[in-house]
């Protein structure tokens, strides 16, 4: 499938697609006899996951790394295995940060509500 289509399945834009292939995070892009890009269904589920990882807030340079991995093959699976599970405490941090965040602000409407009245 062409650029386009990819981006509308995996949720990036076309710009961030080519900039991460310029980084060295898409593995084994095709291009057809025109020169243009064609994205695998293997290629639209290694870009949804860069998505998703992007959008919890992992770094470039842990996606680099994990890129670069996930390229040398499964000797590696061990060390990106560490690296979803470093990047899911920090996420299980935030999300429990936000919780408390919640809970202060819901404190201080209910407060306003109570001024309101």
């Amino acid at each position: 499938m062409r650029i386009a289509e990819a981006a509308a399945r995996c949720g990036l834009n076309i710009a961030t697609i080519r900039y991460y292939e310029t980084k060295g995070l898409i593995p084994n892009v095709g291009r057809g006899s025109d020169g243009q890009r064609r994205f695998s269904p293997e290629n639209v589920d290694w870009l949804t996951l860069l998505y998703w990882l992007r959008e919890t807030g992992m770094p470039m340079k842990v996606m680099q790394r994990f890129a670069a991995l996930y390229a040398q093959g499964d000797a590696t699976i061990a060390d990106r295995k560490q690296i979803l599970l470093t990047h899911s405490k920090l996420l299980a941090k935030r999300r429990h940060d936000l919780d408390r965040c919640e809970e202060i602000l819901a404190r201080k409407l209910e407060i306003y509500e109570g001024e309101l009245r």
